[in-house]
Protein backbone atom coordinates (compact mmCIF):
# COMPACT_ATOMS: atom_id res chain seq x y z
CA UNK A 1 0.00 0.00 0.00
CA UNK A 2 1.46 3.10 -0.89
CA UNK A 3 1.50 5.62 1.94
CA UNK A 4 -1.37 8.61 1.91
CA UNK A 5 1.34 11.44 1.85
CA UNK A 6 3.69 9.51 -0.77
CA UNK A 7 0.04 9.36 -2.81
CA UNK A 8 -0.21 12.70 -2.90
CA UNK A 9 2.56 14.20 -3.72
CA UNK A 10 2.73 11.65 -6.83
CA UNK A 11 -0.98 12.76 -7.77
CA UNK A 12 -0.04 16.58 -7.30
CA UNK A 13 3.26 15.48 -9.61
CA UNK A 14 1.04 13.51 -12.47
CA UNK A 15 -1.33 16.33 -12.30
CA UNK A 16 1.15 19.20 -12.98
CA UNK A 17 2.53 17.21 -15.95
CA UNK A 18 -0.64 16.67 -17.56
CA UNK A 19 -1.83 20.36 -16.79
CA UNK A 20 1.17 21.61 -18.75
CA UNK A 21 1.27 19.74 -21.95
CA UNK A 22 -2.95 20.09 -22.29
CA UNK A 23 -2.54 22.01 -25.45
CA UNK A 24 0.19 20.27 -27.60
CA UNK A 25 -1.48 17.07 -26.70
CA UNK A 26 -4.63 18.52 -28.49
CA UNK A 27 -2.80 20.07 -31.08
CA UNK A 28 -0.14 17.61 -31.80
CA UNK A 29 -0.98 13.91 -30.08
CA UNK A 30 -3.93 13.19 -30.22
CA UNK A 31 -4.13 12.50 -33.97
CA UNK A 32 -0.80 10.48 -33.91
CA UNK A 33 -2.35 7.96 -31.35
CA UNK A 34 -5.41 7.68 -33.21
CA UNK A 35 -4.29 4.54 -34.15
CA UNK A 36 -4.46 2.94 -30.77
CA UNK A 37 -7.63 4.69 -30.46
CA UNK A 38 -9.16 3.08 -33.57
CA UNK A 39 -8.28 -0.21 -31.84
CA UNK A 40 -9.73 0.27 -28.58
CA UNK A 41 -12.69 1.38 -30.23
CA UNK A 42 -12.93 -2.01 -32.40
CA UNK A 43 -11.85 -4.04 -29.50
CA UNK A 44 -14.49 -2.60 -27.63
CA UNK A 45 -17.41 -2.98 -30.03
CA UNK A 46 -19.58 -0.35 -28.23
CA UNK A 47 -23.80 -0.64 -28.53
CA UNK A 48 -26.35 2.17 -28.82
CA UNK A 49 -27.21 2.36 -25.26
CA UNK A 50 -24.28 1.19 -23.28
CA UNK A 51 -23.05 3.14 -20.90
CA UNK A 52 -19.57 3.78 -20.67
CA UNK A 53 -16.50 4.73 -18.51
CA UNK A 54 -13.44 6.54 -20.17
CA UNK A 55 -10.11 6.83 -17.52
CA UNK A 56 -8.05 8.85 -17.96
CA UNK A 57 -9.72 10.33 -20.99
CA UNK A 58 -7.28 13.45 -21.16
CA UNK A 59 -8.58 15.60 -24.04
CA UNK A 60 -12.11 13.49 -24.30
CA UNK A 61 -10.79 11.75 -27.97
CA UNK A 62 -12.20 8.35 -26.69
CA UNK A 63 -14.90 9.68 -25.12
CA UNK A 64 -15.75 11.37 -28.05
CA UNK A 65 -16.11 8.43 -30.15
CA UNK A 66 -17.80 6.58 -27.66
CA UNK A 67 -20.63 8.93 -27.21
CA UNK A 68 -20.82 8.60 -31.15
CA UNK A 69 -21.32 5.09 -30.98
CA UNK A 70 -23.56 4.73 -27.64
CA UNK A 71 -25.82 7.82 -28.73
CA UNK A 72 -28.39 9.75 -26.74
CA UNK A 73 -29.71 6.92 -25.46
CA UNK A 74 -26.05 6.13 -23.90
CA UNK A 75 -24.04 7.65 -21.84
CA UNK A 76 -20.16 8.12 -21.53
CA UNK A 77 -18.07 9.24 -18.38
CA UNK A 78 -14.50 10.55 -18.88
CA UNK A 79 -12.63 10.62 -15.85
CA UNK A 80 -9.07 12.39 -15.72
CA UNK A 81 -7.03 14.19 -12.92
CA UNK A 82 -6.29 17.31 -14.88
CA UNK A 83 -8.25 20.15 -15.36
CA UNK A 84 -6.64 21.50 -18.33
CA UNK A 85 -7.24 18.47 -20.31
CA UNK A 86 -10.77 17.82 -19.18
CA UNK A 87 -11.31 21.79 -20.62
CA UNK A 88 -10.24 20.36 -24.08
CA UNK A 89 -12.36 17.20 -23.61
CA UNK A 90 -15.15 19.72 -22.51
CA UNK A 91 -14.96 22.17 -25.40
CA UNK A 92 -15.32 18.81 -27.78
CA UNK A 93 -18.30 18.23 -26.17
CA UNK A 94 -19.66 21.55 -26.34
CA UNK A 95 -18.87 21.84 -29.82
CA UNK A 96 -20.62 18.67 -29.94
CA UNK A 97 -23.79 19.65 -28.44
CA UNK A 98 -23.74 16.43 -26.72
CA UNK A 99 -26.27 16.09 -23.16
CA UNK A 100 -24.90 12.33 -23.04
CA UNK A 101 -21.30 12.84 -21.77
CA UNK A 102 -20.32 13.46 -18.37
CA UNK A 103 -16.65 15.06 -18.05
CA UNK A 104 -15.37 14.93 -14.17
CA UNK A 105 -12.12 15.38 -12.16
CA UNK A 106 -10.98 12.15 -10.32
CA UNK A 107 -9.00 9.12 -10.43
CA UNK A 108 -8.28 5.25 -11.04
CA UNK A 109 -7.71 4.97 -7.75
CA UNK A 110 -11.28 6.31 -6.59
CA UNK A 111 -14.16 6.18 -9.10
CA UNK A 112 -16.64 8.53 -8.60
CA UNK A 113 -19.29 6.17 -9.14
CA UNK A 114 -21.58 3.63 -8.32
CA UNK A 115 -21.03 -0.05 -8.11
CA UNK A 116 -21.94 -1.66 -11.62
CA UNK A 117 -22.28 1.60 -13.16
CA UNK A 118 -20.63 0.78 -16.32
CA UNK A 119 -21.41 -1.85 -19.29
CA UNK A 120 -17.68 -0.93 -20.22
CA UNK A 121 -14.80 0.47 -19.35
CA UNK A 122 -11.85 2.23 -21.74
CA UNK A 123 -8.24 3.09 -20.63
CA UNK A 124 -6.53 4.06 -23.80
CA UNK A 125 -2.76 5.34 -22.52
CA UNK A 126 -3.73 6.11 -19.39
CA UNK A 127 -3.15 2.82 -16.95
CA UNK A 128 1.10 3.44 -17.66
CA UNK A 129 0.58 6.46 -15.39
CA UNK A 130 -1.85 5.02 -12.24
CA UNK A 131 -0.35 5.46 -9.09
CA UNK A 132 -1.77 2.32 -7.53
CA UNK A 133 -2.80 -0.04 -10.11
CA UNK A 134 -4.01 -2.69 -7.61
CA UNK A 135 -6.88 -0.41 -6.16
CA UNK A 136 -7.80 0.84 -9.75
CA UNK A 137 -8.12 -2.52 -10.69
CA UNK A 138 -10.71 -3.14 -7.63
CA UNK A 139 -12.26 0.03 -8.51
CA UNK A 140 -12.51 -1.14 -12.10
CA UNK A 141 -14.44 -4.47 -10.72
CA UNK A 142 -16.28 -2.52 -9.05
CA UNK A 143 -17.82 -0.16 -11.25
CA UNK A 144 -18.15 -2.53 -14.17
CA UNK A 145 -21.59 -4.42 -14.10
CA UNK A 146 -21.82 -8.14 -14.47
CA UNK A 147 -20.50 -9.29 -17.83
CA UNK A 148 -18.87 -6.04 -18.15
CA UNK A 149 -16.01 -5.08 -20.66
CA UNK A 150 -13.03 -3.68 -20.05
CA UNK A 151 -10.65 -2.42 -22.69
CA UNK A 152 -7.14 -0.81 -22.44
CA UNK A 153 -4.13 -0.08 -24.44
CA UNK A 154 -0.39 0.50 -22.85
CA UNK A 155 2.52 0.86 -24.25
CA UNK A 156 5.31 -2.02 -24.43
CA UNK A 157 8.89 -1.56 -23.14
CA UNK A 158 11.75 0.82 -24.92
CA UNK A 159 13.18 -2.18 -27.23
CA UNK A 160 9.75 -2.66 -28.67
CA UNK A 161 8.46 1.11 -28.65
CA UNK A 162 10.02 3.74 -29.96
CA UNK A 163 7.61 6.33 -27.98
CA UNK A 164 8.98 4.62 -25.01
CA UNK A 165 12.65 4.95 -25.92
CA UNK A 166 12.03 8.30 -26.86
CA UNK A 167 10.21 9.60 -23.24
CA UNK A 168 12.61 7.29 -20.88
CA UNK A 169 16.03 8.43 -22.56
CA UNK A 170 14.72 12.20 -22.04
CA UNK A 171 13.70 11.38 -18.63
CA UNK A 172 16.47 9.63 -17.23
CA UNK A 173 18.29 12.93 -16.86
CA UNK A 174 15.21 13.97 -14.20
CA UNK A 175 14.89 12.41 -10.76
CA UNK A 176 12.91 9.73 -10.17
CA UNK A 177 9.13 10.35 -9.73
CA UNK A 178 7.61 9.62 -6.32
CA UNK A 179 6.12 6.49 -7.15
CA UNK A 180 8.35 3.74 -8.88
CA UNK A 181 7.00 2.15 -11.91
CA UNK A 182 4.97 4.86 -12.84
CA UNK A 183 5.16 6.13 -16.28
CA UNK A 184 6.07 4.99 -19.91
CA UNK A 185 6.25 1.42 -20.25
CA UNK A 186 5.61 0.64 -16.73
CA UNK A 187 3.22 -1.96 -18.31
CA UNK A 188 5.46 -3.59 -20.68
CA UNK A 189 4.87 -6.37 -18.49
CA UNK A 190 0.82 -6.57 -18.00
CA UNK A 191 1.23 -10.01 -16.17
CA UNK A 192 0.89 -8.42 -12.56
CA UNK A 193 -1.88 -6.07 -13.70
CA UNK A 194 -3.40 -8.76 -15.36
CA UNK A 195 -3.23 -11.10 -11.96
CA UNK A 196 -4.78 -7.59 -9.87
CA UNK A 197 -7.23 -7.67 -12.38
CA UNK A 198 -7.80 -11.43 -11.42
CA UNK A 199 -8.15 -10.80 -8.02
CA UNK A 200 -10.43 -7.98 -8.10
CA UNK A 201 -12.96 -10.65 -10.20
CA UNK A 202 -11.95 -9.51 -13.80
CA UNK A 203 -10.84 -12.46 -16.12
CA UNK A 204 -8.33 -10.26 -18.66
CA UNK A 205 -5.85 -10.86 -21.02
CA UNK A 206 -3.00 -8.99 -22.98
CA UNK A 207 -3.19 -8.99 -27.25
CA UNK A 208 -0.10 -7.07 -29.33
CA UNK A 209 -0.54 -4.97 -32.04
CA UNK A 210 2.76 -3.07 -33.99
CA UNK A 211 1.25 0.56 -34.63
CA UNK A 212 2.80 3.66 -35.12
CA UNK A 213 3.30 7.39 -36.25
CA UNK A 214 5.02 10.25 -38.33
CA UNK A 215 6.47 12.87 -36.51
CA UNK A 216 7.81 16.12 -38.97
CA UNK A 217 10.91 16.36 -37.08
CA UNK A 218 12.95 16.46 -34.06
CA UNK A 219 12.31 19.71 -32.49
CA UNK A 220 8.46 18.75 -32.50
CA UNK A 221 8.81 15.36 -31.33
CA UNK A 222 10.87 16.94 -28.07
CA UNK A 223 8.25 19.15 -28.04
CA UNK A 224 5.34 17.14 -28.03
CA UNK A 225 6.80 14.03 -26.58
CA UNK A 226 9.81 14.83 -23.79
CA UNK A 227 7.13 16.55 -21.56
CA UNK A 228 5.66 13.40 -20.08
CA UNK A 229 8.72 12.81 -17.89
CA UNK A 230 10.99 15.54 -18.25
CA UNK A 231 8.10 18.40 -16.92
CA UNK A 232 10.48 18.81 -13.98
CA UNK A 233 13.32 18.75 -15.66
CA UNK A 234 15.93 21.76 -14.59
CA UNK A 235 16.59 23.47 -17.37
CA UNK A 236 20.54 23.67 -17.21
CA UNK A 237 19.87 19.49 -17.94
CA UNK A 238 17.52 20.50 -20.93
CA UNK A 239 20.12 20.75 -23.28
CA UNK A 240 21.84 17.52 -22.65
CA UNK A 241 18.97 15.72 -22.70
CA UNK A 242 18.09 16.93 -25.80
CA UNK A 243 21.24 16.00 -27.36
CA UNK A 244 20.99 12.61 -25.85
CA UNK A 245 17.75 11.67 -27.11
CA UNK A 246 19.24 13.16 -30.72
CA UNK A 247 21.95 10.87 -31.07
CA UNK A 248 19.60 8.18 -29.97
CA UNK A 249 16.50 8.37 -32.26
CA UNK A 250 17.85 10.26 -34.92
CA UNK A 251 21.40 9.02 -35.47
CA UNK A 252 20.68 9.93 -39.28
CA UNK A 253 20.07 13.39 -38.43
CA UNK A 254 16.97 15.68 -38.36
CA UNK A 255 13.56 15.24 -40.47
CA UNK A 256 10.50 13.28 -40.46
CA UNK A 257 10.79 9.82 -38.29
CA UNK A 258 7.94 6.94 -38.23
CA UNK A 259 7.94 6.01 -34.37
CA UNK A 260 6.94 2.26 -34.77
CA UNK A 261 5.12 1.22 -31.35
CA UNK A 262 4.04 -2.07 -29.84
CA UNK A 263 1.14 -1.87 -28.21
CA UNK A 264 -0.10 -4.14 -25.36
CA UNK A 265 -4.11 -4.38 -25.39
CA UNK A 266 -5.53 -5.59 -22.00
CA UNK A 267 -9.04 -7.34 -22.45
CA UNK A 268 -11.10 -8.32 -19.40
CA UNK A 269 -14.76 -9.41 -18.51
CA UNK A 270 -16.00 -9.11 -15.19
CA UNK A 271 -17.59 -12.00 -13.55
CA UNK A 272 -21.17 -12.56 -14.29
CA UNK A 273 -22.12 -12.60 -11.06
CA UNK A 274 -21.11 -9.76 -8.38
CA UNK A 275 -18.63 -10.02 -6.04
CA UNK A 276 -16.58 -8.19 -3.54
CA UNK A 277 -13.32 -7.62 -4.92
CA UNK A 278 -10.40 -9.14 -3.29
CA UNK A 279 -8.18 -6.81 -0.78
Amino acid sequence: MIERATDQQALAWQVGVWNGISEIYLREIDRRFAPVVDVVMTRAALSPGERVLDLGTGTGAVAERAAEVVGPGGHVVGLDISLQMLASARARVVARGWTHVTLQEGRAEAIPADDSSFDVVLASLSLMYVIDREAAAREIARVLRPNGRLVAAVWAGPDECDIVRFQQTAGSFAGPPPVPGVGPGALADPHIFLQQLAAAGIEARAESEVLGFEIDSFALAWDALARVTTAHLAPELQANAKEVVRAAMYPLGDGPRHFRNVTHFILGRAATVSQPAAG
